[in-house]
Formats: C-alpha cells, sequence, structure tokens
C-alpha cells in the first residue's frame, strides 16, 4: 500500500476546483457574489466562446489592498467568518474561502483591484495555480477578474464541456438570476462581443423582470407578501390559468440568494393544483427570508440547493400564502379535475330511461374536431373488431379496428370520460388522451410528408422574449418555418407571429411558441435529428392542437373510430392510458361478490 502524504496545495485547489468549478457558468457564478458581497452598484460580466475561451467581471465594489488580494488567493482565507458559529448568521453569498484559489489553479487568473483610499491598484497574474506576478496597476476602485483558458492546466476537465450554445446558456441563466436578486444593481452581459442583457438599476423587481423576460410576462404577475412568524415570502407570481411548459421561469430565492429547492418548488406547484393544467408550471419569483440558522446553504459544494431545518413548516407557510393570494384573485378549478383510479363514487348516474339504440351500422365518419388523415405511407390498417381478454382489461397491442358495434354507450363522466358497456364489463375511455393519440399521429405523418404549409395570420401575434429565448428563436427560425410557423424579428427581443400551421389556432400561437422555445431550451428539439424533433414537435403539437367535440354519441364513436385506426391506440403521446376496461369478474370482486 502506497505511503499517505499531504497534497500539494496546488492538488487540493485543483481537487476543490473539480467540487465548485463545474462549467464556465460557475466561475461567474462565485465571480458575481463577489461582487456583490463587495457592495458592487454595477456589474459587467463578459465571456467568450461559451466561456472557455474568457470570461471577466468588473465591479464597482470595495476593492482590495494588495495584501488582502494576495491573502484572497490563499485557500480558506475570508473576512466572512471566523468561528463554526457564524455559520448560523451567514448574510453573504461566499464565505468558504475556496472559489478564488480553486479557479487560479485550473485557468490563467489575472486579479486587477483598488480599494478607494489607495493610490494604485493591484494586478496579479496567476497561471495554472503558479504565481507569475504582483505590481501595481491603474484602475478605478473596484475589482476586474478575467479568467482566461479554463481548465488549461487539467485538459481532461475540457472535455466534459457542452457545446459553446449550451454553456452560453447557463452563464446567461446565472447572470440572470442575480439580476433578479438585486434589481438596483445595474448588470450588463456581453456575449462574443454582442451586448445580450443591459439592465441599468430598476425600482423593483417588476421593473427587472420587465428588462429580462419582457413586458408580456411582466404583464401576468401579481405581487405577493406574506409573513408569519420567522418566515417572509414577498415577489411576483402568475396570475391563475398562466402556465409555461417548462420551470424556467420558476424561480426561488432564500434569503437573497438563487437556489434549486424541491421543498419552494413544489409548494409552488401543489399551490397552482386547481389553477395551472397538470403538466404546466406557473411562471414565479418569489424570495423567502428567514432566519439564517434555520437554513443550512453549506449542504453543496457551489451553494446551489439548500436545506431547512424544519422542511414541513417551510412548505407549508409558503403552500398557505400562495393559496391565499390565489383566493384574492378569485381564481378556482380550471374544470372537471381528475377522477380517482377507482370507480367508486367516480361515474356519472345512467340517466332516466333505457339508453339509446346502439348503431349497428357502419360506424360515423370522424367528427370536424378531428383532422383528416393523411393517407398512411404503412401498411393498411386491418379492420376487423379486436377482442378483449376476459378479465385483464388490456386490449391486443397489435390490433387495428374501428369500434366494436356491441358496445355501449352510457354517458360521459366528468366531461372528460366516456363510459361504455362492453360484452366483457365496463370501459372508461379518457377522450382527451384519445385525441391527443390520434392528433400525434395525424400530425407525424404530415410532419414527415415535406414541409407544412402555414395560414397567414390578419393581426400578427406579438412576442416578447428574454435574451436566453431570443437566441433560440433566431437559431430555430429555420425549423419552424418547415412547419408552417413564420416568425419575423420586430427589434430588440421582440418578435410578430406572422404565420401558423392550420392546425393551430391563432389565439394560440404565443403560448405555443413558448413552449416550443421551452423544448427547444431544454434540448428535446435537438436540430440534429430532424426525425426525432418532428416527433416532439408533433407531442407539443398534439396536446396544444385538441378541441374536444361535444359529449354526444356519436362525436364519441367517431373518437373511437379514429383512435383505432392509429399505430397505438392504447396510451397517449405521453404513455397515459387512452381507455381502461373493468371485467365482470374484476367488478364482482370489488363488491365481494
Amino acid at each position: 500500500m502506497p505511503k499517505i502524504r499531504i497534497l500539494t496545495d496546488r492538488v487540493a485547489n485543483q481537487i476543490a476546483a473539480g467540487e465548485v468549478i463545474e462549467r464556465p457558468a460557475a466561475v461567474v457564478k462565485e465571480l458575481v457574489e463577489n461582487a456583490l458581497d463587495a457592495g458592487a452598484t454595477r456589474i459587467e460580466v463578459e465571456f467568450r466562446h461559451g466561456g472557455r475561451a474568457l470570461m471577466s467581471v468588473e465591479d464597482n465594489g470595495a476593492g482590495m489592498a494588495r495584501d488582502d488580494a494576495l491573502l484572497a488567493l490563499e485557500r480558506h482565507a475570508t473576512s466572512k467568518i471566523a468561528v463554526a458559529e457564524d455559520l448560523d448568521r451567514l448574510a453573504s453569498f461566499g464565505f468558504r474561502g475556496e472559489a478564488l484559489p480553486s479557479i487560479a489553479s485550473v485557468a490563467r487568473f489575472t486579479l486587477q483591484t483598488r480599494a478607494a483610499g489607495d493610490d494604485a491598484g493591484t494586478e496579479i497574474l496567476v497561471n495554472g495555480g503558479r504565481f507569475v506576478h504582483v505590481r501595481d496597476c491603474g484602475r478605478p476602485p473596484g475589482t476586474r477578474i478575467e479568467v482566461a483558458e479554463l481548465f488549461n492546466s487539467v485538459p481532461a476537465r475540457r472535455k466534459f464541456l457542452k457545446t459553446d450554445a449550451t454553456e452560453s446558456a447557463h452563464i446567461v441563466a446565472c447572470v440572470r438570476l442575480y439580476a433578479l436578486a438585486f434589481p438596483r444593481v445595474a448588470f450588463t452581459l456581453v456575449e462574443d462581443g454582442r451586448t445580450v442583457l443591459r439592465s441599468p438599476e430598476c425600482a423593483d423587481l417588476a421593473a427587472r423582470v420587465a428588462e429580462i423576460f419582457g413586458q408580456q410576462l411582466a404583464a401576468e404577475l401579481v405581487p405577493i407578501e406574506a409573513a408569519e412568524p420567522g418566515l417572509r415570502l414577498h415577489g411576483l407570481i402568475g396570475r391563475p390559468g398562466l402556465g409555461r411548459a417548462t420551470r424556467h421561469e420558476l424561480v426561488t430565492f432564500v434569503n437573497t440568494r438563487p437556489v434549486d429547492s424541491r421543498t419552494l418548488t413544489y409548494a409552488l406547484i401543489e399551490s397552482y393544483h386547481d389553477s395551472v393544467p397538470k403538466g404546466r408550471y406557473p411562471p414565479a419569483f418569489v424570495f423567502l427570508d428567514l432566519d439564517p440558522a434555520a437554513v443550512d446553504v453549506n449542504v453543496h459544494p457551489a451553494k446551489r440547493e439548500v436545506r431547512f431545518r424544519c422542511e414541513p413548516a417551510v412548505r407549508g407557510f409558503v403552500v398557505r400564502a400562495v393559496l391565499n393570494r390565489l383566493r384574492e384573485l378569485g381564481a378556482g378549478p380550471l374544470g372537471g379535475g381528475v377522477p380517482s383510479a377507482s370507480l367508486a363514487g367516480g361515474l356519472l348516474p345512467r340517466p332516466p330511461g333505457p339508453p339509446g339504440p346502439l348503431h349497428a351500422g357502419p360506424v360515423p365518419a370522424p367528427s370536424p374536431a378531428i383532422p383528416p388523415r393523411p393517407a398512411p405511407s404503412t401498411a393498411a390498417t386491418p379492420s376487423a373488431p379486436s377482442a378483449f381478454g376476459q378479465g385483464s382489461g388490456v386490449m391486443d397491442r397489435s390490433s387495428r379496428a374501428a369500434a366494436p358495434p356491441d358496445w355501449r354507450f352510457l354517458g360521459v363522466a366528468h366531461g372528460d370520460y366516456a363510459l361504455f358497456e362492453t360484452p366483457a364489463g365496463l370501459l372508461l375511455l379518457d377522450r382527451r388522451a384519445a385525441h391527443e393519440r390520434v392528433w400525434y399521429e395525424r400530425l407525424q405523418a404530415q410532419f414527415h410528408g415535406g414541409p407544412v404549409a402555414g395560414q397567414r395570420l390578419l393581426l400578427p401575434v406579438p412576442l416578447e422574449l428574454d435574451p436566453v429565448a431570443t437566441a433560440l428563436l433566431l437559431d430555430g427560425r429555420e425549423f419552424l418555418r418547415a412547419h408552417g410557423f413564420e416568425v419575423a424579428e420586430f427589434g430588440r427581443n421582440f418578435f410578430r407571429i406572422e404565420a401558423v400551421p392550420d392546425w393551430l389556432e391563432p389565439a394560440d400561437a404565443e403560448p405555443f411558441a413558448r413552449d416550443l422555445l421551452g423544448a427547444l431550451r431544454d434540448g428535446r428539439l435537438a436540430g440534429a435529428d430532424a426525425v426525432a424533433a418532428g416527433e416532439q414537435l408533433a407531442r407539443l403539437a398534439a396536446a396544444r392542437a385538441i378541441r374536444l367535440p361535444a359529449a354526444g354519441e356519436a362525436e364519441t364513436r367517431s373518437l373511437v373510430a379514429a383512435l383505432f385506426a392509429c399505430r397505438a391506440p392504447l396510451t397517449s403521446p405521453a404513455g397515459r392510458p387512452t381507455l381502461i376496461e373493468l371485467s365482470h369478474a374484476e367488478i364482482s370482486r370489488r363488491f365481494s361478490k
């Protein structure tokens, strides 16, 4: 066994860098936090090639004298804590003294700083953990740190970096978080010589949200303010009914620190259970203030996650606060809720009198709510009725059938669920999931058939975006055009939707465009694989395009016929079942017969 030895400071710093500096955005995060801790009111961030070539952060904060600047590059040198008890009184972002020496050990690191009372500034150059020089320099009060050639001393780490576009998006998202946390601090962000964010000092959070995310979103947000002993929640939340396809606009802060907190995030989502459709997320920018001793910000090397001393109390407070605010706004349920899986008490009673006669003739043609199906390129669809296994409740997945004529339509429960009596038992059809399957396969066939024609809008739909979404839209305009969308640039971060596919209602153009950009941001519409991107677009379109017809027998049977003509009729595009059968045996078992 090799002998145990003490690591050199350089190796120890490089190991620490692996924990703290995951990617270029982590460098920007640490340097912006230092600037804020120094009392800066103006911060300028610049980077090139996704941060791997250059990152610099300049501020007008307090600055440092030469001795302090040199000490700041030593491990665990900090002015924030002296004893362990200070961790319970933290009011700053940084406190461990690891960031600067860790960054300097894996890059070409230049620090220029000057305290307000000093005649000259100090410049320190460190390359891969080795000091190159320390000398005087001229500069205004404040600090500028430049990090070039990230991971030059550990080239293996560079291989794990993503594309420049991905790393750039992370840097932009990071700077936006701190701009939201400190609206009275002016932020400038420059990428490859192009200014992507310039936000002067703002009066409040609402003004900063409008600067970053646009006036359209800001107009849909309402302030929230709530307090209980030891807890305060404030910020902006979305109006009832306003939802997004991703969580990019659901941002949480704890004592002004941007954090990923499952407790806060899921408390917000739970509060909107009856106000936002399932699968969508409310936009929110909320700040939770509490005693620093009641929250541990040191559980993650990059301080990205926090742990509350009493998670249930925090969760309950947030849910109560948001629900009370939504009630003040007159929020109500979006419509029939999803029934429980159990049939007990979940079905509508049978109307008085005998059920209507069964259609023994041909199944009616699909209703206008279902788009015409393009000619399939695969094998012809069999038309023989499919049999349900006795007691299995599962249809043969290889079947391609029209609705069996011996199904007796009983009615619709809770608006979404059609009920049939079948020879094998009872069958529940999820009308929404069935429609999504029908739309998905027909739109998928349409997308595979070549470019999709768009319908011109009489009145173009305005679309205001944040800088990240703007870059994604500009990069993806050809993909959108090939699928029936025409989007014209109309100013900085402002666009007009001038044409949409014929399956999309013009009123849905703006929210659907935001859903598309969310999918692009998550990498679900990567342009490298056109087929996969088209299938993902069809999934998004199916969820947006459905228009449930009337719940009559003819319309429901038309829907069943269209569903059974699909390649995969048993599940929605998201994998939810479209129908469930309860056999005679299952019903008898539940009634203990």
